[in-house]
């Protein structure tokens, strides 16, 4: 499978996508937006993989749109394409939707619509060196992919409106005593680091860890009450599945499960 603005590693059973623009600090182009969608499908749809990555090439994780495709698709009359805008809606829907751990791996600047990406992972860990912040309103822009949203539920809103309404950019150490980054390693470190993360997850129940992942998501836009209700109904299924069978008898037996995610 050739891309043109990504790059598809699998390592194990993990799926490493890397944004791959480093001369445009992998702005997110049309190209790359459809790009990432295709493959984020693929990888959605490999049993083969259990956890994905996404990271960046060269200095930057993602530094938000281009903003010149963006100018000239507005001034472009319409042809029947997708407006920019409504493909970067689908891509975010599509990362909404993950049903496989999704762990974001900043190698660098991180700003607006890639930090908009990375609100969107499971999992962040970052490197010492990315710089992350909204940046939407240093170019008049409002955020589309979950910025004036997602970001005062992560780091709380008075931290949230400060970034917003600055457009200034933190460290990645400042980003985790804020709560947003999971883990902050030296840059050397950041792949292996993650990989070793990816390696843990994998081993578990893929069955285990779709569940947990929906329960957590919905969970939280539910009244505890009936998010505890959901939460036992989807035990009780669970134990009719192989995995929980496998699981229990492994620890039985004391030998490592062969999870097989159903």
């Amino acid at each position: 499978m050739n891309f043109e603005s990504i790059i598809l590693e699998k390592k194990q059973q993990t799926a490493w996508i890397y944004l791959n623009r480093p001369d445009h600090m992998n702005a997110l182009s049309r190209k790359l937006v459809e790009e990432l969608i295709q493959v984020l499908q693929t990888v959605e749809e490999d049993p083969s993989v259990r956890v994905i990555i996404l990271s960046g090439q060269g200095k930057a994780f993602c530094a938000g749109a281009d903003l010149k495709e963006l100018l000239d698709d507005l001034d472009t009359e319409p042809n029947g394409k997708v407006g920019i805008l409504d493909l970067a809606g689908k891509l975010f829907d599509k990362l909404n939707h993950l049903s496989k751990p999704l762990i974001a791996a900043l190698n660098g600047i991180t700003l607006a619509g890639g930090l908009e990406i990375a609100m969107t992972a499971d999992i962040i860990v970052a490197s010492k060196k990315a710089k992350i912040g909204d940046a939407h309103s240093n170019f008049g822009v409002l955020p589309g992919g979950g910025g004036a949203v997602r970001l005062p539920r992560k780091i709380g809103i008075n931290r949230a409106k400060y970034l917003l309404f600055t457009g200034e950019f933190i460290s990645a150490q400042e980003m985790k005593e804020f709560g947003l980054v999971n883990e902050v390693v030296e840059p050397e470190n950041l792949e292996g680091f993650v990989q070793e993360l990816a390696d843990k997850i994998a081993m578990k129940s893929p069955l285990v860890l779709k569940e947990m992942k929906r329960l957590v998501d919905d969970g939280l836009e539910q009244p505890l009450d009936i998010a505890l209700k959901h939460e036992l109904l989807a035990l009780k299924s669970h134990t009719q599945s192989y995995d929980f069978q496998e699981g229990l008898s492994a620890f039985t037996e004391k030998r490592t499960p062969d999870f097989r995610g159903y």
